[in-house]
């Protein structure tokens, strides 16, 4: 099938696997909201304060918490230390910023896997900007002093596509993007390094998230320096093989009465006290871990151990679970993040 982006992009053409409406900004046309740059080395923010290197501290529980920013310099340390904590922490919340939803694909009849193709159309065509990722032992204990590390890639507004209140939710979130411009990791080196560092293909470690089929895109893009399968099922395939234990919060709650709404809405339903700023990966991610802990100990848990076998390896409006609905037609239509992206 053609494909086609409406201008104005910087990129190229959308893949071929869908035909495509855009709301693309062209970079060079338009900035960002100024504001505070909470994000720079030796800064401080509302809720903790900042080294030189630009890692957030916080007092959570009565105890120290740190948020490490991780750019190129520092990158080949910071895996280090990772793989260093994995054989004690396995479980591993994720979170990532991404510049938002530029195209759809468009149909008289929805296909059948047109969640997927709308998250393969954006991911093929943008780039990751930021991944949170936090560690706990099995009892959702947070890795000492340092539980958390956030990677920061790199993103140019002058040459990369986005979606314009996307980067603007992230400038006033405190994300530097001409820090990201001009020290960003480079996805090529993430990826290599991601690959030797325990964290995938592995069957002892366990990723948690929040409505993350995009989330897995780009993780997924970054390890394999690709655009994403064809077809949703070769999709889910590759994933259960990078990723064999998935435990996806979103679908978690669909499968009990009376929850709903995004993360930050559940985790307070729940108890969960955010650390750090919100919409920035690192404290998504320590608050998608501890909503994970709050809510299988709470709704999950027989014959004293957490049911993992309940939600395994199922992805919110992914693959043939609940949380793909039919529509009229009779047609499987993917309830996916690009539909709610500001839900979560």
């Amino acid at each position: 099938m053609a494909a086609s982006i409406a201008p104005p992009t910087t990129a190229a053409p959308a893949p071929a696997t869908a035909t495509t409406t855009a709301t693309a900004t062209t970079p060079s046309s338009s900035t960002p909201t100024t504001t505070k740059d909470e994000s720079a080395p030796g800064g401080l923010n509302d809720q903790g304060t900042k080294d030189s290197e630009g890692h957030m501290s916080f007092q959570h529980n009565g105890s120290p918490v740190q948020i490490r920013n991780v750019w190129a310099h520092n990158v080949h340390q910071e895996m280090s230390l990772i793989r260093a904590l994995l054989p004690t922490h396995p479980f591993v919340a994720m979170d990532t910023e991404f510049p938002g939803v530029v195209a759809r694909p468009i149909s008289e009849v929805y296909s059948t896997d047109y969640a997927y193709q709308s998250l393969k159309c954006n991911v093929d065509l943008l780039k990751i900007i930021q991944l949170g990722l936090a560690f706990a032992d099995s009892d959702g204990k947070f890795a000492p002093n340092c539980p958390c590390w956030q990677f920061n890639f790199k993103f140019s507004l002058t040459d990369d596509i986005f979606a314009q209140d996307s980067i603007d939710l992230l400038v006033k979130s405190g994300i530097s993007f001409h820090d990201h411009a001009t020290r960003g990791i480079l996805p090529s080196l993430f990826g290599e390094l991601c690959m030797v560092s325990g964290l995938v293909l592995m069957d002892n470690v366990r990723w948690v998230s929040f409505h993350s089929g995009y989330d897995y895109g780009y993780l997924l893009k970054l390890l394999t320096m690709s655009d994403l399968p064809e077809t949703e099922g070769e999709f889910l395939k590759l994933l259960s093989l990078y990723f064999p234990n998935i435990f996806d919060i979103k679908y978690m709650t669909s499968l009990l009465d009376g929850m709903f709404g995004g993360l930050q809405k559940t985790a307070d339903d729940l108890g969960a006290k955010r650390i750090g700023p919100e919409h920035q990966a690192g404290s998504d991610a320590l608050l998608t871990m501890s909503t994970y802990f709050k809510l299988a100990n709470a709704k999950f848990v027989k014959e004293g151990k957490v049911e993992e076998s309940r939600f395994r390896n199922e992805l919110f409006g992914f693959g043939g679970n609940n949380t793909v609905r039919r529509n009229n037609n009779n047609k499987m239509v993917g309830v996916s993040k690009a539909a709610a992206i500001e839900e979560d």
